[in-house]
């Protein structure tokens, strides 16, 4: 019989996309339903990209080592005695200690064989470079995925973590384009290209780095203020902005930050070198390529990896690059062959890009049962009482919203900013979905409206939410429901049962709330 004629195959649940929260959602349903019934749960993992190169999506292929981490305020760690990164999710503490984190930086390699053996420990099949031809469907519910080699695989719960909603769009899920909502679906943030370096020692990076800002700062050295104006391209204005980036209010250089197992680049002056070098404008819109202070992982032997280079795209490119399996593009390859020369300039000796881009937003859904706005999240998220945890994180929509400022401006908002950074409390009612209600989308494109997406799209919080659907999968088969009627509070009670329940500390910043909330509501009117 070949693969093209098998039988159709049966599932419990099946995810869709391999990104973390996704998998561990899975994880989560199976070892909740084995907890409830003393069963296996038939559970089938399916994404594009191939696993030869790593389960994980964009920490893994992607290459993302630097994790975005929750912030929390000195005053409430102090008020509920928690640690620098407050409580995590259960599932993605559990994550980070089988992947060896120290604090921020995951070793791709490691979280792979991280993933591989929880999936492995509740029985989960596995299958890569998958093609949604057509999905089954009874009425409003999903029963089955047709994949292009004529396979079908049937389930009962449903749970989508790809970055641009793929299963739910095939589903028949309305889904707005780029910032679509707020009115501009040609807007997305931009994609990055990950890479690691070797040779290269971090302590030879900051030297280069400490000659660099002195050299900058110095206003006779000529070939150093060449180098500036070659990167703002000439721009008095960004040649100002630059200058002002390399020293803090004090006059002291902004030097990089060294942590145990991570680095933060805090000035611009590696930046300048790379752009005066490529003869590039060191603006993302108008040159197409931005290599921004990095983020850096410190990982085992040697290497660095780095998040930094972005890449502009639309609304619809974005789509297009998460449909074909997230892969760079050859004008990205060519960028990062000069990144490559510009670094073994400086004695790296190995530098290697990811097999596969970080997209950190593709447009987001339509008809989540409780949609989520960046004000509901400053408001403190949903009610304690019914909570499953708490996350904080700025609103940072890294490398900007084309066209929001303009808008605003054109609607009398005199500010889009908003630098207070929510703590709030988690659900799961805005990854579940009205039209198909046993379907779920954990992931940036969940149903988040306005500036949501920017905290919604961090992996840490997205497993949270993946803890949750993974149990609401197993209290819907178990009580033969829909997820899309299972309630925060239901799973909240499981998690609470099972001594997994996280401290819930969300705060309310009403003020900053109360303006944001305007603000969206101004800005998803045409």
């Amino acid at each position: 019989m070949t693969a093209a004629t098998q039988p159709p195959r049966s599932y419990d649940v099946i995810g869709f996309g391999d990104e973390v929260p996704g998998v561990l959602a899975l994880v989560s349903a199976a070892r909740e339903y084995r907890r409830r019934t003393g069963k296996a749960l038939r559970t089938l993992l399916m994404f594009k990209g191939n696993s030869q190169e790593g389960v994980g999506g964009h920490l893994v292929r992607g290459g993302l080592a630097y994790l975005d981490r929750s912030t929390i305020p000195a005053d409430i760690r102090q008020a509920y005695q928690l640690p620098t990164f407050g409580e995590p999710a259960a599932i993605y503490q559990e994550f980070l200690q089988r992947s060896g984190v120290t604090q921020i930086g995951l070793d791709p390699r490691k979280a792979d064989a991280a993933l591989r053996a929880m999936l492995s420990e509740v029985g989960a099949d596995i299958i890569s470079r998958v093609q949604i031809q057509s999905v089954l469907k009874d009425g409003a519910t999903l029963t089955g995925i047709h994949l292009a080699n004529g396979n079908i695989f049937l389930g009962k719960q449903f749970i989508d973590s790809s970055v641009n909603a793929e299963l739910a769009q095939a589903a028949g899920v309305p889904k707005f384009q780029g910032f679509g909502t707020f009115g501009l679906p040609d807007s997305e943030l931009p994609v990055t290209l990950a890479f690691e370096s070797q040779g290269l020692s971090l302590q030879r990076l900051k030297e280069v780095e400490l000659n660099y800002l002195k050299r900058f700062t110095n206003p006779y050295d000529t070939e150093a203020q060449r180098y500036i104006a070659i990167a703002a391209g000439a721009d008095p204005a960004l040649i100002n902005q630059i200058r002002r980036s390399l020293a803090d209010e004090q006059g002291r250089l902004r030097t990089m930050y060294v942590g145990q197992d991570h680095a933060d680049v805090r000035s611009q002056a590696l930046s300048v070198t790379y752009h005066a070098f490529r003869g590039k404008k060191m603006f993302l819109p108008e040159s197409g390529v931005l290599l921004d202070h990095a983020n850096i992982a410190i990982l085992p032997g040697g290497r660095l990896s780095w998040n930094a280079l972005m890449f502009y795209v639309s609304g619809a490119q974005s789509e297009a690059l998460a449909r074909g399996a997230a892969k760079p593009t050859p004008a990205m390859l060519e960028e990062m062959s000069f990144v490559t020369k510009w670094l073994k300039s400086f004695g790296a000796t190995v530098v290697k890009p990811a097999s596969e881009l970080y997209i950190r937003h593709a447009g987001n859904i339509q008809g989540a049962v409780e949609p989520l706005s960046g004000a509901q999240m400053l408001f403190g998220g949903v009610p304690s009482a019914s909570a499953i945890g708490t996350f904080g994180y700025y609103l940072d929509v890294r490398g900007g919203i084309t066209g929001l400022g303009n808008k605003a401006t054109a609607k009398g908002m005199s500010s889009i900013s908003f630098h207070h950074p929510p703590l709030f409390n988690i659900g799961i009612r805005h990854a579940l979905l009205r039209a198909v209600p046993n379907l779920a989308v954990v992931s940036p494109a969940s149903g988040f409206d306005g500036y949501a997406c920017s905290a919604g799209r961090i992996v840490e919080f997205n497993t949270a939410v993946g803890h949750g659907l993974g149990i609401a999968a197993a209290i819907a088969l178990t009580s033969n429901r829909t997820l899309a009627s299972i309630t925060n509070g239901e799973v909240r009670q499981v998690l609470a049962t099972t001594g997994k329940l996280p401290r819930i500390y969300g705060q309310s910043y009403a003020l900053e709330a109360t303006r944001l909330q305007d603000f969206e509501s101004l800005m998803m009117i045409a």
